[in-house]
């Protein structure tokens, strides 16, 4: 066979996507019963049982769990018996989606499962956060994640970035377009409020949710024959920056532009972005890194600002866009996930419906 001969990467889609409402608290669940039913829903949406699955991937931390390999118990959720294939990333479950959209590419499997799910209510996930950071140097201090992006946004706003009202700006966007998802938590309009850590105010921080989310991929005719119109993963990357923080110049984020540039965002225009901009502030670097401009719509999911559940907020953006490609209201999209202090790990995808 010649080079020009030989054939290209499999096709691969994101072909269903479910999720939670997010809410403040779900002391009443377990993780497993808040999981159980997206996985249903996921898996009716293509009308595929547990047993037609290829390969399993899922996202979620310990840390917020309390307990350590917590997520075999969300096994039970999924149905482990007989013996299915299964992995774990202690990530956002974009990462999981990583995982799996590689596994699909060896063509050890044609469709995938990928979910992720997060409590933040039982404990403060503000310090928990801060368990990702440096041992060394930084972890001792416990600077909490607000505190972090309130450095980061100061930093913006000291190099003429941004200003306090264009912060605010973006948080009633998101709100606004909040009003038109049902799973979101904060929506239509919320006070912007006082100073949580100066310059930021509560309205430019996240809500603290308890959430799941799940997607199913399947990879070229599969992916046609479960969803009328599949969104194709044209690229996907994933970047991470220096874990110092005194490294990083907080205004920029390179590794998000590096992975939109691998993930081939920038060849050609999107009319969609789902950003994972837990802060206001982030919202600002990432369009500038990212180069959106006003053509393209922003999170018109509400974003992390409307449902920030920990763990599972990056998958939601992928499934977000993937959601309005399926329904004909994107063609071209771009989907981002972030983990780490001030976007220290950045994931970007480019995904695409088949021309109308």
């Amino acid at each position: 066979m010649t080079r020009e001969e030989e054939p290209g990467p499999r096709e691969i889609a994101v072909v269903a996507f479910a999720q939670t409402d997010h809410r403040r608290t779900s002391d009443e669940l377990s993780e497993v019963e808040m999981l159980m039913p997206v996985l249903h829903d996921v898996l009716d949406r293509t009308g595929l049982k547990t047993g037609d699955i290829g390969f399993t991937c899922s996202g979620s931390s310990d840390y917020l769990a309390g307990r350590a390999f917590s997520f075999t118990l969300a096994l039970d959720g999924v149905g482990a018996w007989p013996p299915i294939s299964e992995s774990h990333v202690e990530m956002d479950g974009a990462w999981a989606l990583y995982e799996a959209w590689t596994k699909l590419l060896t063509g050890d499997a044609d469709t995938a499962l990928v979910y992720s799910y997060g409590k933040s209510s039982p404990g403060s996930v503000r310090d928990v956060l801060s368990r990702q950071l440096d041992p060394y140097y930084v972890a001792p201090l416990w600077p909490d994640s607000v505190a972090l992006a309130a450095l980061q946004a100061q930093a913006l706003i000291d190099a003429g970035g941004t200003d306090e009202p264009a912060l605010a700006a973006v948080a009633a966007r998101s709100r606004r377009s909040a009003t038109a998802n049902p799973h979101a938590h904060l929506k239509g309009s919320v006070p912007h409020g006082d100073y949580v850590v100066r310059p930021l105010r509560r309205g430019d921080c996240p809500p603290i949710d308890d959430g799941a989310a799940a997607v199913v991929l399947a990879a070229g005719d599969r992916a046609r024959e479960l969803c009328e119109r599949p969104a194709w993963i044209r690229g996907i990357d994933h970047r991470v920056e220096p874990h110092g923080l005194g490294v990083r110049d907080l205004t920029d984020s390179p590794s998000a532009r590096l992975a939109a540039e691998k993930a081939g965002a920038f060849e050609r225009p999107v009319d969609t972005a789902e950003l994972h901009a837990p802060f206001t502030a982030q919202e600002v670097i990432l369009r500038r890194a990212l180069r959106l401009d006003d053509s393209v719509t922003v999170n018109p999911s509400g974003g992390a600002l409307a449902a920030n559940p920990v763990m599972a907020a990056g998958l939601i953006r992928i499934g977000e866009a993937a959601a309005r490609i399926h329904r004909g209201e994107s063609d071209r999209a771009l989907a981002h996930a972030t983990s780490g202090p001030c976007l220290q790990q950045n994931l970007v995808a480019v995904l695409e419906g088949d021309p109308r």
